[in-house]
């Protein structure tokens, strides 16, 4: 007896319409027809069937606290760090909680299954921590939740946030993460670099810094990560979050730096909405554009995923969590609008980033989990180009969100509760 069936389902690499057939929480079989006992059937009627959109990239901490305690009105990455210096000591745990579990809604009616957030622990007492690590944990039903532990104020910098990462990671923070260019000066980031991905070592962890957010050319901790990833045989378990900086290096030392990427398998996420927004503030014109060298570091086969960053924050005012929002931006920023780089584009929102997170039994393919969206289009083209309505998200085999195509209304449905709301 088969959980359920989707038919007429259009996948990529696929001819014609496919059936899906679910059984325990995977995909068993993907054929033409699939014939057996099954009281669950949904017809795709024909749309993208595509696996769950993933997230490498976002503070769930700081989400959904637009204006408080004021907006940013520069528009800068420095004024939105003091905002969220002002802010964090007045939240509680309570206050993390609710903003992270009333997103997480809308990160499921969009289909993303998939998130990794940095988790500020410059705050001694951990509250953010604390509440993402229950957030975590009573979202994994519905998605799978990965915390970095991220010193926001500089891990040299900012008073007690050696130890406080320390213990966020005894907690049970999943990621080890750093801010080099934030620290007081140059060999102060690279000696963050050093210690903390020595820690990710000993720990046997993965890493992630927020690395060279910057318009400064000189800004190069990314060679510092490279080199201390092969150093320690960390390769592929790495990742360099933003990477701005590269957009205002030479041409000949980017050269020589994605050869260095390369060899140490690092990991990038870059940030469309977010840095496109943020950086160039000092700039006249011509203005740069800010975000790295997507196109160049694709064509030199290192791994590249987007991330959404911020959601109505201190730092972006904007946001509903559509992760083909920030494809759609990616490719225009990156002016990669060829064939192969529009799928690129799908793939740095999907499995990219699904790679970066390590997660297991990612895909629509027999023996998959079967998670998986069905999407009111029928190409990854179509998916950016209208950024369609998520028809049904299914999560090891139940539908958990669904929006009926003739109303825009979502219904998510988890094990003791229904919300209906209007996109």
């Amino acid at each position: 007896m088969l959980d359920l069936i989707v038919k007429n389902a259009k996948l990529q690499n696929h001819d014609c319409e496919q059936d899906i057939a679910i059984k325990d929480g995977k995909i068993l079989t993907i054929e033409k027809q699939v014939t057996g006992e099954c009281s669950n059937i949904i017809d795709a009627h024909g749309c993208f069937v595509t696996p769950p959109f993933i997230d490498s990239h976002f503070h769930l901490d700081a989400t959904l606290s637009y204006g408080q305690p004021r907006i940013n009105q520069s528009g800068t990455l420095l004024e939105g760090i003091a905002l969220w210096g002002e802010l964090n000591p007045t939240q509680k745990v309570e206050d993390f909680h609710a903003r992270a579990m009333e997103f997480c809604q809308w990160s499921i009616a969009r289909g993303v299954l998939g998130l990794r957030s940095h988790v500020d622990v410059t705050d001694e007492n951990l509250l953010a921590a604390e509440a993402l690590l229950d957030v975590r944990e009573k979202m994994k039903p519905y998605m799978d939740i990965q915390l970095v532990a991220f010193p926001q104020n500089g891990y040299l910098r900012s008073p007690g946030a050696k130890q406080n990462l320390s213990r966020a990671l005894e907690m049970g923070v999943d990621v080890v993460g750093g801010i080099p260019h934030f620290e007081r000066n140059m060999d102060e980031g690279a000696t963050s670099v050093r210690q903390l991905c020595q820690l990710a070592a000993d720990k046997g962890l993965l890493v992630d810094m927020h690395c060279d957010e910057s318009d400064d050319p000189l800004s190069r901790h990314i060679e510092t990560l490279c080199a201390q990833t092969t150093r320690l045989g960390m390769e592929g378990r790495v990742a360099g979050s933003h990477l701005t900086s590269m957009h205002s290096m030479d041409n000949y030392y980017v050269s020589k730096l994605m050869a260095l990427m390369a060899e140490a398998d690092m990991q990038v996420v870059a940030n469309p909405l977010i840095n496109i927004t943020l950086q160039g503030r000092h700039d006249t014109y011509p203005k740069r554009r800010g975000m790295t060298r997507v196109k160049e570091l694709m064509e030199n086969n290192i791994n590249v995923a987007f991330g959404h960053d911020c959601v109505m924050d201190p730092w972006y005012s904007f946001g509903s969590h559509d992760m083909l929002d920030v494809a759609h931006m990616g490719l225009h920023v990156g002016q990669m609008t060829g064939v192969a780089q529009i799928q690129n584009c799908f793939d740095a929102v999907t499995c990219n980033a699904a790679r970066i997170m390590q997660l297991d039994d990612y895909g629509v393919t027999p023996g998959s989990n079967a998670d998986f969206i069905v999407l009111d289009c029928n190409t990854p083209f179509d998916a950016i180009r209208l950024r369609p309505a998520r028809l049904y998200v299914i999560r090891r085999g139940q539908v958990i969100s669904k929006t009926d195509r003739s109303k825009p209304v979502v219904t998510i449905e988890g094990r003791d509760r229904k919300i209906d709301f209007t996109l």
